[in-house]
C-alpha cells in the first residue's frame, strides 16, 4: 500500500482521537480504578486466583458431573466470584470499563456508519444503539442471531 496524503490524513486524525479519548475523564477514572484494584496486593491475589480456578473450571467443564473435581470446582469458582463481585474496588473498575467501552464502541458505530449503513460493527455492549441487527444481538433480530 502507498502513504499518500489521505492516508496521512486519517492517521493524523486516528492519532488525535487517540489522544482525547486519553485524556478524557473515563480513561482517566478507568486508569485510577485500575491502579486501585492491582496495587491492593490482596485483591490482586484473589484475582489470580480467580483466573486460574477459571481455567481449572474450563477443564472441569469437558467433562461436567464426571469430572471427579466437578463438585469442588463448582462450588470454589461461585464462592470466588462472589467475593469479587462484591468487592468495591472491582465494581468500580467495571464500571469504569463500561465507560470506556461504550465510547470505543460509540466511535467504531460513527465511523463504521459514516462509510455505508450496511458496515456492521461488533460491540462487547449488550446495550448498544448502533448495532446492525437493529434490535441488538441476542434478540433474534433482522440478522438472526440468538443467545
Amino acid at each position: 500500500m502507498i502513504m499518500t496524503d489521505e492516508w496521512n490524513a486519517i492517521i493524523d486524525n486516528a492519532e488525535s482521537l487517540t489522544a482525547m479519548l486519553l485524556s478524557s475523564d473515563a480513561v482517566a477514572n478507568y486508569r485510577k480504578a485500575f491502579d486501585a484494584v492491582y496495587s491492593d496486593e490482596k485483591l490482586a491475589s484473589s484475582i489470580h486466583a480467580f483466573t486460574a480456578m477459571k481455567e481449572r473450571h474450563e477443564e472441569v467443564q469437558r467433562f461436567g458431573k464426571y469430572h471427579p473435581d466437578y463438585n469442588i470446582v463448582m462450588k470454589s469458582i461461585r464462592v470466588q466470584k462472589r467475593e469479587l463481585d462484591l468487592n468495591e474496588k472491582v465494581a468500580t473498575l467495571r464500571i469504569a470499563e463500561n465507560d470506556v467501552q461504550y465510547i470505543l464502541d460509540e466511535i467504531g458505530s460513527i465511523v463504521a456508519q459514516s462509510v455505508s449503513e450496511s458496515v456492521k460493527v461488533p460491540t462487547d455492549s449488550l446495550f448498544s444503539t448502533g448495532s446492525s441487527c437493529g434490535s441488538g444481538c441476542g434478540t433474534g433480530g433482522s440478522c438472526s442471531c440468538s443467545a
